[in-house]
């Protein structure tokens, strides 16, 4: 049988309320989720036994084999799915780790995908989900890799109508783990950040056929609750997003995830283009990609 091939679509949050902490210690979120045409790539040899090799710029930031979301997602589909077929795979990493945009949840994603495929699982199959959720929070929205309205812990999911986003995505190469930003947010379990009041008062988003503009509109009054935090973490951020909402065109800038990518759009590929030409020339150490967020 031929390779399977798969790419880990990067994640980016347009925005991200936190509504409180549970009293298991999960924190309750609210989140815009797009995703970008920048990917990692995965490929699986169907063999009998479970292997994983990494390759690309920034393989050497993926760490231990066997602390890979892929390796764990694989191995809790085994558990889940009796005589699953397993294999070999190869990841090709190319997106920021630690970086607000969900790169190792994609890849576990994308490895769930290739082994539905191998095994003749369906996406809604629910132990397929049940793995997703148990590998980590942001893995179930990149099963599907489609822009949604993402509450509870990850695991709700309402599927959302966006334009194609012409954007700017840079991380500043300073990883910043997303426990370390929830701990300085500081919310103690049982603790609400967000209110009944604020809940019942969300702006309703676009519905199909919304412009930029009309997204842009509604995302400014809707915050990253997480960027605060992660300033006071890594202060870069503020240089990066100094940066994007310098550049020419800028419609809307701020931080992805937990960080430390931040994200700014653009009212056209050709403003994108140059702001990223601009940054790349101005910060040479930075990760920078100019595409689209749909």
């Amino acid at each position: 049988m031929p390779a399977l091939i798969e790419e880990g679509r990067a994640k980016v949050n347009l925005s991200l309320r936190v509504v409180g902490r549970r009293a298991d210690g999960y924190h309750d979120l609210e989140s815009v989720v797009a995703f970008a045409d920048c990917a990692d790539r995965l490929t699986l040899e169907p063999a009998g036994e479970l292997k994983l090799t990494t390759t690309g710029p920034l393989a050497a930031a993926c760490g231990d084999t066997s602390d890979n979301l892929v390796f764990k997602a694989a191995k809790l589909l085994a558990e889940a799915v009796p005589n699953l077929k397993l294999g070999a795979f190869a990841l090709d990493k190319v997106l920021p780790v630690a970086a607000g945009i969900g790169g190792g949840s994609a890849d576990a994603a994308a490895a769930l995908r290739l082994l539905a495929r191998l095994n003749d699982l369906s996406l809604d199959d629910p132990r397929l989900q049940k793995v997703a959720l148990a590998t980590g929070a942001d893995v179930p929205v990149c099963l599907f890799s489609r822009a949604c309205d993402m509450t509870g812990v990850g695991e709700q999911l309402l599927p959302l109508e966006l334009p194609s986003m012409p954007c700017v995505m840079v991380n500043p190469r300073v990883p910043v783990a997303t426990k370390d930003v929830f701990k300085e947010l500081g919310l103690r379990n049982g603790e609400l950040l967000v209110g009944a009041t604020s809940v019942l008062g969300a702006p309703a988003w676009p519905e199909e056929g919304g412009s930029i503009a009309d997204w842009v509109e509604v995302l400014e009054s809707v915050p990253n609750d997480l960027e605060a935090p992660a300033l006071r973490i890594e202060p870069v951020i503020g240089e990066v997003l100094q940066a994007l909402r310098d550049s020419a065109g800028v419609k809307l800038a701020r931080m992805s995830g937990s960080g430390a990518t931040c994200f700014a759009i653009y009212g056209s590929p050709a403003d994108a283009h140059a702001a990223a030409e601009r940054i790349r020339r101005d910060h040479p150490g930075w990760w920078v990609h100019a595409g689209t967020l749909s």
